[in-house]
């Protein structure tokens, strides 16, 4: 009988990681990070994600909006909640006007937008190609608002972000998509719109008095108390805001 070799940590730790990973069928080979709530809304978030509320979070940049809503969902995707197949994030690439000046195909111009969640699934995971992994393995898929008309989204949590920049005909379509055995959370702030035209700005206004009569939605207001981006980025958007500057 051949004695038992002793693993080092590493190999420990790639076990213990590979024991605990499986999840919805599908293994993965890295942990996502456990991440507490900063600040009040933050925790009202939590609590209502909990509840399998619908959620509408609204509020100033820099309070953790899209962060929060991508962990969540990955959170509850990976500790095996069977009605849930995969995240969506839904995003629109139209109102900057200037999608078809880059280089390549739609796929490639879309990339362009994949960025910042390419950024924070880095974050939650500890690792730079945690996002285009998970997207290979189905758990993640990115959707333009330009291409979800005609489409039933079933069996998913949806994040649909930087809706500041969505017209209500955007907004409407997305919403108009989702199936059975759906969560979605907005994510946004009708101040940080590249719209020009007030009719355009005024969509996400109107969308929002909608959600408010829904009682499967819960509106929280993030204000300039959750800004977590970092210290200078509080100073700046405070006095922005005290000065009634609108960028």
């Amino acid at each position: 009988m051949e004695p038992t070799k002793r693993l080092t940590r590493k190999q420990k730790r790639t076990q213990q990681q590979e024991k605990g990973s499986e999840d919805n069928g599908v293994k993965i080979n890295f942990r996502l990070k456990n991440i507490e709530p900063l600040t009040q809304n933050q925790t009202i978030t939590f609590e209502y994600y909990a509840r399998d509320k619908n959620l509408m979070l609204h509020g100033i940049a820099g309070t953790g909006k899209s962060f929060i809503s991508c962990y969540l969902a990955m959170k509850q995707l990976l500790e095996g909640d069977n009605r849930y197949k995969k995240l969506i994030i839904v995003r629109s690439v139209v109102p900057t006007r200037d999608m078809g000046f880059l280089p390549g195909n739609n796929k490639e111009k879309t990339k362009v937008y994949e960025a910042p969640y390419q950024a924070i699934f880095t974050e939650l995971f500890g690792r730079g190609d945690a996002y285009e992994y998970l997207k290979q393995r189905g758990i993640v898929e990115f959707i333009s608002t330009s291409f979800i008309r005609g489409i039933t989204l079933n069996d998913s949590i949806v994040v649909v972000d930087e809706i500041a920049n969505m017209t209500l005909h955007e907004l409407d379509s997305v919403i108009t998509r989702v199936g059975k055995n759906c969560k979605i959370v907005f994510c946004g702030d009708f101040r940080q719109s590249d719209f020009t035209k007030e009719h355009e700005k005024s969509g996400l206004i109107d969308f929002m008095k909608i959600l408010n009569r829904m009682k499967t939605f819960e509106h929280i207001e993030f204000d300039e108390n959750d800004i977590v981006r970092s210290a200078m980025v509080k100073e700046y958007i405070i006095a922005k805001t005290r000065l009634k500057i609108i960028a």
